[in-house]
């Protein structure tokens, strides 16, 4: 793509910011990835199904900041989007969710610095996810650089419908008719249903072992 929408700064400037949401991201799936390792090794239950990431393009970026009414610059881009570096943790149940997040907020080297619970205040359409933006300093060799990732848990029920309302809409280019914006809320619905009899199940089982 073509960077000169963007650039009303500087092409260095813009690489420089692009390297340390990389990095960003590199430091946050390693710290994913050794609790993966523990829950494997040492606990006996993993609630860690699978892990993403993904870095938003330069396309993305300048749509972004148009929809919200925002100058295509550096420092805009660094201001108001929060997840230009962003990781996505699908759980079996939904109270993984929050035991991820309570052990990641933990860390020292995590500063936690918004949060958007859509699990207990699901968006309209439907959608329901637990995001969590924080920074992580970023050691450079003449200075330290705090910089942000946005952290998506879901359960694989919530991610599955995540996944199927995104290419709907994306089909639809953000305006799919009002009988298949319903059905999708109602299928949300039953998703909810889903988890909360799956961790019920769950609980259910836990039950049964401590009793042996």
């Amino acid at each position: 793509m073509d960077f000169s929408e963007i650039l009303c700064d500087d092409i260095d400037c813009y690489k420089t910011m692009m390297f340390l949401y990389k990095s960003a991201l590199k430091e946050i799936v390693t710290k994913i990835d050794i609790l993966n390792d523990e829950f494997q090794h040492v606990h006996q239950y993993n609630p860690i199904e699978h892990v993403k990431s993904r870095m938003k393009t330069p396309d993305s970026i300048v749509k972004k900041l148009k929809r919200e009414g925002h100058e295509s610059t550096i420092d805009n881009m660094v201001k108001y989007i929060n997840d230009i570096a962003g990781v996505r943790i699908t759980c079996s149940f939904t109270s993984d969710i929050y035991r991820i997040a309570e052990i990641l907020s933990k860390q020292n080297d995590i500063k936690v610095i918004a949060v958007k619970d859509y699990i207990k205040n699901p968006k309209e359409s439907g959608y329901k996810s637990y995001h969590l933006v924080a920074t992580v300093p970023i050691f450079m060799s003449d200075k330290v650089v705090d910089t942000k990732v946005e952290i998506q848990i879901r359960t694989i029920a919530m991610d599955f419908w995540a996944s199927l309302e995104h290419k709907i809409y994306y089909k639809f280019e953000g305006n799919a008719p009002d009988r298949i914006s319903r059905e999708l809320k109602e299928c949300a619905q039953m998703v909810s249903v889903l988890d909360a009899k799956m961790l019920s199940l769950n609980e259910a089982i836990k039950q049964c072992e401590n009793k042996q």
